[in-house]
């Protein structure tokens, strides 16, 4: 507003729903968001007033998230775009994907990105959940002036943050969570990993997930559209809170489950969460970090383990459970995709095991290699704690 002050409050203020709308369709031309099933509007409207009233955000949090969740919705509108160019794509059959899931920092991403490794698979590049279309061929990539700008866009943050590929290397070509779908819905715990949001997670433990996931699939329909045939590899913890739903929308998934003594993985976890996070609001200290992530993971691991108890002894199931500890990754990686393989009923032949253990070295190397470095202590939480809240938790002796 020319010739007046800025306010505090406008200044920390992300917007309302018909705002980011707006602005959305001004960035890409298009306006059918896709009032479907999965109330996306509902979800936004809840999520924002907790932004608004539970975050503390500062100036640099209400930008942070502005980005975000317009970038969420232009991301809708460009696959809702998608949908209707092609709507014989929703009968392209997505058959027995393999999810990874589990705890944050039990290996989840390592594992994805290693059974990304084989070229009959696919998964999900972080450019292509940006702007959702059909995959073009690699060699094309550098030819599509919106996968310069985004390869430009992370490269440069890994720039100026060069400590952070030793906690969690991102780039415009690499495989990255499925979340990045359901952001279109607005439905994700994982926004309770970067932000105090005590009315977003209330109203997301009652919420059915179903229709959000029906929109994550129709987006995987169109982005391997060209590439019918090749399995799907996904991965993201806050499966954890919806596995009746992802099995619903997928009933004859691979679930693969990794593990890792908590007191180790919820250290780490609590340190990227802060690394993340700690400049956009007042209100993610750290010690609320420790409280309400362990809270949250705890929570996570026994909704999940209760309905994967419930589907193992459902004799009309066909979902596949594989349980990998973390040592077991470390130790014999190739091993590892070989078992999850066997589980999808495949098999791992020499160039994909020389292709796996190639992409483990490259993970370990240079900028991508493992370097992070946090305590318990500042988080507020002791072992003792952890402990108690993963009581049974089979990753807990790990």
């Amino acid at each position: 507003m020319t010739g007046s002050a800025v306010t505090d409050d406008e200044r920390v203020h992300v917007g309302t729903v018909e705002d980011l709308h707006a602005s959305a369709s001004r960035a890409i031309g298009l306006e059918d968001f896709g009032e479907g099933p999965d109330h996306h509007r509902e979800a936004l409207g809840v999520l924002l007033d907790s932004l608004h009233s539970d975050a503390g955000l500062t100036p640099a949090g209400s930008k942070y998230w502005r980005s975000v969740l317009k970038g969420a919705m232009v991301a809708r509108l460009v696959s809702q775009a998608g949908f209707a160019a092609d709507p014989a794509q929703a009968d392209i059959e997505i058959v027995r994907p393999v999810v990874v899931t589990g705890l944050p920092r039990t290996g989840t991403t390592a594992l994805h990105r290693l059974l990304g490794a084989d070229p009959a698979n696919q998964g999900l590049e972080l450019w292509l959940t940006e702007v959702p279309k059909p995959r073009p061929p690699r060699e094309q990539w550098e030819d599509d002036p919106t996968y310069r700008g985004l390869r430009d866009l992370y490269a440069g943050f890994m720039s100026e943050n060069p400590d952070y590929g030793g906690v969690h290397y991102i780039s415009a070509d690499d495989l990255e969570e499925c979340w990045q779908l359901l952001r279109q819905s607005a439905t994700s715990a994982s926004y309770e990993c970067l932000v105090r949001l005590d009315g977003y997670s209330t109203w997301l433990q009652s919420v059915d997930w179903v229709p959000a996931y029906r929109r994550h699939k129709r987006n995987l329909q169109l982005i391997g559209a060209d590439d019918p045939g090749r399995r799907w590899v996904l991965k993201n913890p806050s499966h954890l809170f919806a596995l009746d739903a992802l099995l619903e929308v997928y009933p004859d998934a691979v679930v693969v489950q990794t593990h890792r003594d908590p007191r180790k993985s919820m250290a780490s976890m609590f340190s990227l969460a802060h690394r993340t996070a700690a400049d956009w609001s007042t209100r993610f200290t750290p010690d609320y970090i420790g409280s309400s992530q362990l809270d949250l993971w705890a929570r996570g691991v026994a909704e999940f383990d209760a309905v994967r108890a419930r589907h193992e002894a459902d004799p009309g199931s066909r979902a596949t459970f594989v349980d990998v500890n973390h040592r077991e990754l470390i130790e014999d990686p190739a091993g590892v995709v070989e078992r999850v393989y066997s589980a999808a009923g495949a098999g791992l032949d020499d160039d994909v095991r020389e292709a796996v253990e190639a992409e483990n070295a490259r993970s370990l190397s240079g900028d991508r290699a493992p370097a992070h470095r946090y305590t318990l202590a500042d988080y507020g939480v002791t072992e003792d704690q952890i402990a108690e809240r993963f009581s049974g938790y089979r990753g807990l002796e790990d």
